[in-house]
C-alpha cells in the first residue's frame, strides 16, 4: 500500500516543503555532506548472517555523549509502530524500535545493506518463497530487561488486525490473508490467535511465516515498523501510542504532544546484538512544530542548541533553496539526495482513449517550467522514467526525448493531434487549490494551449484531492499524484499504480489504466522469486506502460535538500525510508 505515503506527501508539498518517503538502488555516493551537496543514486544489498551481526561499524571520530536537537516542522501523529509508515515516523522510530531485519548504513559510502535487525539473518525462503523462517537473536530485550521472543514478535502482528490500527504497511497482513484481512481475523482482543498455519511460533527464538503467494521480497517487508515485538502485557490499544515499549538504544523520557519529544538511553539494549543503530549521543530531544521559514533560518544561522540540530526528513524553506545550496558556508554540512518519490501528471485513460492525444500532451508538457516553479534541482531533478533512480533495476529511459527538449516539443504534440483529428481537444485539469500548485497548472494549461488543447483548470480543495480524483467517475482529464516504493523493489510500484484490475473508487491506478498485457505480466514477474531478475522484468514492463500506454507522465524525481547543525557529525542519509538516519549521528565534543 502506498495511499498513506502518498497522501502524507501530498500534504507536505502543498504546504511548499518536499517531505516524502524513498528506497534505494544501485550507484555510488554519500549523504554526509561529502558529496558537495549532489544527489546521489545509493548502493543497496542483501547482507549476510555474518552482516547481520553487531555491534554497528564504528563512524570515523565519534564519540559517545551530548543531545541532539531535531528541529521538526510538525508533531509525531503516531508512536506505535505499527501505525508509522511515513518519513519522520520511520526515522524516529529507529532510536527505540527494532524490526526483523533492517537497513545497515554505511557511515562512510552511504551504501545500504538489508540485514538481521533482532534476527539473525533476513530470513530462510522455502516452499517457493511463501514459507519464511526467522530466528532471534539472543540478547534482545525490551526496555524492562524481559526477553524478546517469537510470540511478542508474532502478537505485535496480531494487533495490526485491529480496527484501529488503520496508517501502518498492509503488506504481510494481506500476503496472510486474501481480501478484507481484517473479515478473516479481527486482532488479539478477543482471544483469538493467528494460527500457526500462518504464522508458527515452534519455540521462543523461531518465527515462521506461511503466506498464500511467492514473496521473494519478504525480507524488505519485515524491515518495515510494524513488523516488530509488543509485550501484551504492556499493550493497552490505542494508548499504546503514547508510550510504546522501546527494543531500541533510546527509550522516551518525556512526551508533550505538539512541542515535545525526549529520548534518553535504554540501559537494556546491547549494542553486540545490533549491527545498525551506533546510538552515540546520550539523549535526542525533538522540537515540534517549528514552522517556516522560520526552522531553516535556525538551522543556517546554528545558535544556542541549535548547532546541535537537523530535520529529519523535510526539505529546506524553498525560498532559501537557492541562496543554501550556493554559500560555500553550508556546503560541509549539506544533505541532499534522491527520495523515491516520482511526480506524475496522471492521463485518465477512460476520458482520453486515443494514445495519439496522450502522447501529443506527453511532448507539449514543460517540465523545464514545472521544475524551476517547484523550486529548481535542488528540490528535484528531471525525471522521465516511472520508476525512481532509488529502485533496484532502474535505468534511464526517454522514449519521448523530454530531456532533449525539456521546454515542451510544441510541433510535435501538433502533429499528433492532427493525425488523431482532434486539433483541440478538451481537457479537464485538476490541481490542488494552493499556491505552488496553481502555479503550476498555470504553466502546464500555457504549454498545452499552445500545443492546441483547451484546457480548463479546476481547483479541488487540498483535503479532498486525493479522494477525488481516484474516483473511477472522476470528470478530471489530468491531475498530479506522486508515488514512492516501499523498498527497493518496483513490486511496490508497478502492481498498485498500473494493475487494471485495481479498479475502484479510491484506486492507486490514478491513470485508471487497463491494459489487460500489463496485467498479465503482473502476476508472471509477481511469481518470479530471484529479485534481480524480477526488477529488471518490473522496469521492462514500466518501459512499456510508459512508451505504449502513455498513461502517465513522469517529470520530476524528488530529492531531499537540508543542512544540519556544524555541531554534529556522522550525518548519513537512509534512502530507504527518505531521511536523515539517526543511526550514525554524533554530538561533536
Amino acid at each position: 500500500m502506498r495511499v498513506s505515503k502518498a497522501r502524507y506527501a501530498y500534504t507536505f508539498l502543498t504546504a511548499g516543503i518536499l517531505t516524502l518517503t524513498a528506497a534505494c538502488s544501485s550507484g555510488g555516493g554519500s549523504g554526509n555532506g561529502d558529496n558537495g551537496g549532489k544527489a546521489t543514486i545509493s548502493n543497496y544489498a542483501i547482507g549476510t548472517a555474518a552482516d547481520s551481526q553487531g555491534p554497528a561499524v564504528p563512524v570515523a571520530g565519534a564519540k559517545k555523549g551530548g543531545t541532539v536537537y531535531p528541529l521538526e516542522d510538525a508533531g509525531f501523529d503516531y508512536l506505535d509502530p505499527a501505525q508509522q509508515y511515513v518519513s519522520r515516523q520511520q526515522s524516529v522510530s529507529l532510536l527505540y524500535n527494532r524490526t526483523l531485519t533492517g537497513y545497515k548504513i554505511n557511515p562512510r559510502t552511504g551504501k545500504a545493506v538489508l540485514v538481521g535487525d533482532l534476527a539473525t539473518d533476513t530470513g530462510k525462503p522455502s516452499d517457493g518463497a511463501k514459507t519464511w523462517t526467522y530466528t532471534l537473536k539472543t540478547g534482545v530485550k525490551f526496555e524492562d530487561g524481559t526477553a524478546i521472543t517469537s510470540k511478542d514478535i508474532k502478537y505485535g502482528i496480531e494487533r495490526l488486525f485491529a480496527d484501529f490500527e488503520t496508517q501502518g504497511p498492509q503488506y504481510v497482513q494481506q500476503w496472510l490473508y486474501a481480501g478484507d484481512y481484517r473479515k478473516a481475523y479481527a486482532g488479539p482482543y478477543g482471544g483469538k490467535e493467528i494460527p500457526s498455519s500462518l504464522i508458527g511460533t515452534p519455540n521462543a527464538r523461531t518465527i515462521v511465516f506461511h503466506f498464500r503467494e511467492p514473496h521473494a521480497d519478504a525480507p524488505y517487508a519485515m524491515a518495515l515498523p510494524n513488523i516488530s515485538p509488543v509485550p501484551k502485557a504492556k499493550d493497552d490499544k490505542q494508548k499504546y501510542n503514547n508510550h510504546p515499549v522501546s527494543t531500541g538504544p533510546y527509550k522516551i523520557a518525556s512526551y508533550q504532544s505538539g512541542k515535545e519529544l525526549v529520548f534518553e538511553r535504554n540501559p537494556n539494549w546491547d549494542p553486540k546484538t545490533d549491527p545498525i543503530r551506533n546510538a552515540y549521543p546520550d539523549k535526542w530531544d525533538y522540537q515540534l512544530n517549528i514552522a517556516e521559514p522560520g526552522l531553516t533560518d535556525r538551522l543556517a544561522a546554528g545558535s544556542g542548541n541549535d548547532k546541535y540540530s537537523l530535520n529529519v526528513a523535510q526539505s529546506a524553506d524553498p525560498s532559501k533553496m537557492s541562496s543554501l545550496a550556493n554559500d560555500a558556508r553550508y556546503k560541509a554540512r549539506t544533505v541532499n539526495e534522491y527520495q523515491s518519490f516520482v511526480e506524475l501528471l496522471n492521463i485518465n485513460t477512460r476520458r482520453i482513449k486515443d494514445v495519439r492525444v496522450r502522447q501529443a500532451i506527453m511532448y507539449a508538457f514543460p517540465m523545464a517550467q514545472v521544475q524551476q516553479a517547484l523550486g529548481g534541482g535542488a528540490q528535484g531533478e528531471l525525471g522521465t522514467t516511472l520508476l525512481s533512480p532509488t529502485v533496484a533495476g532502474w535505468r534511464k529511459y526517454d522514449p519521448f526525448g523530454k530531456l532533449t527538449k525539456p521546454t515542451g516539443d510544441i510541433v510535435k504534440a501538433k502533429q499528433l493531434l492532427k493525425e488523431a483529428g482532434q486539433p483541440h481537444p478538451k481537457l479537464v485539469y485538476a490541481y490542488s487549490n494552493v499556491p505552488k500548485w496553481q502555479n503550476v497548472s498555470l504553466t502546464v494549461a500555457n504549454a498545452l494551449e499552445k500545443a492546441g488543447f483547451n484546457v480548463q483548470r479546476k481547483a479541488i480543495d487540498p483535503t479532498s484531492y486525493y479522494t477525488l480524483v481516484s474516483k473511477l467517475d472522476s470528470p478530471y482529464d489530468l491531475f498530479r499524484t506522486s508515488w514512492a516504493a516501499d523498498w527497493p523493489n518496483a513490486s511496490t510500484v508497478v502492481p498498485p499504480t498500473l494493475d487494471g484490475r485495481n479498479l475502484t473508487d479510491g484506486t492507486n491506478n490514478y491513470s485508471f489504466l487497463d491494459d489487460s498485457h500489463v496485467s498479465s505480466e503482473i502476476d508472471r514477474i509477481s511469481a518470479m522469486t530471484d529479485l534481480p531478475k524480477q526488477s529488471v522484468e518490473w522496469r521492462t514492463l514500466s518501459e512499456y506502460v510508459l512508451k505504449n500506454d502513455t498513461s502517465q507522465i513522469p517529470f520530476i524525481f524528488d530529492k531531499y535538500f537540508n543542512i544540519y547543525g556544524s555541531g554534529l557529525g556522522g550525518v548519513t542519509y537512509n534512502q530507504v525510508i527518505g531521511a536523515l538516519n539517526p543511526s550514525t549521528v554524533y554530538v561533536k565534543q
